[in-house]
């Protein structure tokens, strides 16, 4: 029996050499060229074709090759009774909490108006800081470390989630709290988990809830985003700018007006990647509880969608 490997459009080598590493033995097939489906007990997931899992009569585990697991949870016909399980590696968490402090620390010093002025060879030292107070929409493991690195930088930072929690050491808001949440910020950061709760959240309706003139930076999902909305926010001064890494269409299309619209910043869904070396270990581990029948780890709660 052995593993699968399904990631339309993404190079499995790094993935297979690192599997091979831990357990040469190990017998993994790569779509779309699986031709023994009745041995594959667990598949290794990124965008896979939907309704394709029901082709693996002993599948019994299925493993996001990232932190998110939303590409899974919208396909319908997964049966309930599959477990589903994510990647957590320290280093995601890094990687997105450095990108979003760039983020913050880009548009508190002003770093596009610099480089706007040293094109024009402007010499203007007047107002060289924003005035910000962040809010961080979804107050996991990611937008925890996120919030705890911007306090270290005395950032005067607000959390907002779906249920209550205890203890914090910063102003928090939940559920219907949300107006007195956007109340407090004017530089709101999305890392909320993709969830039919979630999508579209960010929204028209959002946008003029906000303060005039905050501040987005989305690195959660492209899913959170009317991308629409944003754009006629941005035009009516509603919301002075945003920095995005996620889109509803990857590779954002070339004639996508974020492109062009010089108050967008635009990265190619790099905030954190995960890294197959980190990762794999984690999938192997699972894989091994799976055959030996011990409890699994990083499983997700469905009705959470998490």
């Amino acid at each position: 029996m052995g593993l699968a490997i399904i990631s339309p459009g993404r190079d499995p080598e790094a993935w297979i050499e690192n599997i091979k590493e831990l357990d040469a033995e190990i017998d993994i097939q790569v779509y779309p060229n699986i031709v023994r489906k009745e041995d594959v007990e667990a598949v290794m997931l990124w965008n896979h074709p939907k309704g394709l899992l029901s082709e693996f009569p002993n599948l019994k585990l299925i493993c996001s090759m990232g932190a998110g697991v939303d590409h899974i949870l919208s396909d319908d016909s997964i049966p309930a009774h599959l477990p589903i399980t994510r990647i957590i590696d320290e280093r995601l968490t890094i990687s997105m909490t450095n990108y979003v402090v760039m983020g913050v620390l880009n548009y508190h010093r002003q770093y596009l108006r610099y480089q706007e002025q040293q094109a024009k060879k402007v010499w203007d030292m007047s107002s060289p800081e924003i005035e910000i107070n962040v809010g961080v929409l979804g107050v996991g493991e990611l937008g925890g470390d996120v919030i705890e690195k911007l306090r270290l930088m005395k950032f005067n930072v607000a959390g907002y989630g779906n249920s209550p929690k205890k203890d914090l050491q910063y102003p928090y808001y939940y559920g219907e709290q949300l107006d007195e949440f956007l109340s407090q910020v004017n530089m709101i950061i999305c890392l909320l988990p993709l969830t039919p709760q979630t999508e579209n959240f960010l929204d028209k309706d959002f946008f003029n809830r906000c303060k005039p003139g905050s501040y987005i930076i989305n690195v959660a999902r492209g899913k959170h985003l009317v991308e629409e909305d944003l754009l006629e926010a941005i035009e009516e001064d509603q919301i002075s700018g945003a920095m995005l890494d996620v889109f509803l269409n990857e590779p954002l299309p070339e004639e996508h007006p974020f492109w062009i619209n010089d108050r967008i910043m635009v990265t190619p869904h790099i905030a954190s990647v995960t890294n197959p070396s980190a990762a794999a270990p984690q999938i192997l581990s699972n894989y091994y509880r799976l055959l030996n029948q011990k409890p699994l780890v990083n499983v997700i709660d469905r009705n959470r969608g998490y």
